[in-house]
This record gives structure tokens, C-alpha cells and sequence, in this order.
């Protein structure tokens, strides 16, 4: 299963991304380090928890500030676990595409997501048996 976004471009002669430079030779990036892979597995772990709690309340995933562009990023849960993986399997992130007019009140941050997780978590081991 390939869980890469489809390219709406794909075989189109006048795709606009052949004026950018490739960046996608393997040889471009350095391997992510035992640690860094550990974090990124701890961080699919958490997704994968954030999104069974929040997902059934209508959030459909996080917002991320960019430091490159000073903007919030909004991503899907499917896209966030696809790119982590990505990350795992080609040790680098893909170039993303800013959401389409998203519903900023349907996103949470990354602090959010851990504090409601971790508060949900707690109130189900103090509830009786």
C-alpha cells in the first residue's frame, strides 16, 4: 500500500513542480539517528492515541506554526501519520501543500491533542470497575 498523497499532476506536461529543483535523491539527506527514530515512532504512537480521542469529537487533526513561513499548518490525521512514516521509511519529510480554506476550529495543537489525551486517560483509570 502506498500511503503518498496522489499527485493531481501526475503525467501533466505542464506540471508546474519540473521548474523546482529535485530534491528527492536519498544521497540529498543524512539518515536519522536510533534517536531520532525512536521519536518518530513515539510520535506515530501519540497521533494514533490523539486522533482515537479527539477524532470521534469532529477534530480532524493538528495545526503546526511553521517557523519558515510564520503561518499555521493544518494537518489531517491521515496526512500526519503518512508523513511520520515517510520520515521512517526515506529519512526526510515531503514538501506539503497548506490546507484549502481549512475550518481552524477543527484542528488542535500538538499540546492540545497530549493535554486532552493525557486528561482522558487519567479519568478512565480513576472510573470504577
Amino acid at each position: 500500500m502506498n500511503s503518498e498523497p496522489l499527485d493531481p499532476f501526475a503525467g501533466d506536461p505542464d506540471d508546474p513542480a519540473t521548474q523546482l529543483p529535485d530534491v528527492t535523491d536519498p544521497e540529498d539527506f543524512e539518515p536519522l539517528t536510533p534517536t531520532e527514530r525512536e521519536e518518530v515512532v513515539g510520535d506515530l504512537g501519540d497521533l494514533e492515541v490523539f486522533r482515537s480521542v479527539l477524532e470521534p469529537r469532529g477534530t480532524r487533526g493538528l495545526v503546526v506554526d511553521c517557523d519558515e513561513c510564520d503561518e499555521p499548518h493544518y494537518f489531517n490525521w491521515d496526512l500526519l501519520i503518512g508523513n511520520l512514516r515517510h520520515l521512517l521509511e526515506a529519512g526526510h519529510t515531503r514538501v506539503h501543500e497548506p490546507a484549502y480554506e481549512p475550518d481552524a476550529s477543527r484542528y488542535v495543537s500538538w499540546e492540545y491533542a497530549r493535554g486532552y489525551a493525557d486528561g482522558v486517560l487519567e479519568t478512565s483509570e480513576d472510573a470504577p470497575n
